[in-house]
């Protein structure tokens, strides 16, 4: 399982229209998720009303505050037009210059709407594949898991053990379909895997 970031300023109007284009048209082992740096209260109208043209009810989604744990287990990012206010995503990240729907006309709403649906379609045939192959989550998550485990276990394991046994495991849950709880886990079975005699993690392939 993969996901897709998009982020813009209030999560109330581009964004959510990616995330709900990128929903409809990408296949299940890619997935979307939206926020904002400064969330609105609710989605546009106008944006509810060009997405309820193509049959995607939007109404019931609430703007989100984007997050580390948002950040950290995105495996591609997209920001849209929010400029130096748009926080900084530690992953792949490609801008889209698109305007903000909000106060704007419906018939400025639907060109937004429809650039929206050729932008996510051109990600989807053009970048599906790297998202799917890119690491760049993978090593960052990898990256704050190694600090407190080679301090646990520093004199016990070598660091290429350390690190060998953290990133089999936390490989494992490359298609965890929910990883709010990846890195607690992971952690916690990389310590619990250091600590015995015998790593199973360590072992060669095919041991």
């Amino acid at each position: 399982m993969r996901y897709v970031l998009f982020v813009c300023n209030h999560n109330a109007g581009r964004s959510q229209m990616a995330q709900a284009l990128f929903e409809r048209h990408a296949p299940e082992d890619v997935r979307a998720e939206s926020a904002g740096s400064a969330p609105a209260d609710h989605v546009w109208p106008n944006v509810i009303e060009v997405m309820r043209e193509l049959d995607v009810d939007l109404s019931a989604r609430r703007p989100k505050r984007l997050t580390v744990e948002m950040q950290l287990h995105a495996d591609w990012a997209v920001t849209m037009g929010c400029g130096d206010a748009c926080p900084y995503v530690p992953t792949r990240v490609e801008d889209w210059d698109v305007r903000d729907p909000a106060h704007e006309p419906i018939e400025v709403v639907r060109e937004i709407r429809d650039e929206i649906e050729g932008l996510v379609r051109g990600l989807i045939d053009g970048r599906l594949e790297q998202i799917r192959s890119d690491r760049t989550a993978h090593q960052m998550r990898l990256t704050r898991l190694l600090p407190d485990l080679v301090r646990e276990f520093e004199g016990l394991r070598t660091p290429e053990e350390i690190r060998r046994c953290a990133d089999a495991i936390l490989d494992g849950y490359a298609d965890a379909p929910v990883r709010s709880f990846v890195m607690t886990v992971a952690h916690s079975r990389t310590r619990e895997c250091l600590r015995r005699e015998t790593c199973d993690a360590l072992a060669p392939p095919g041991a």
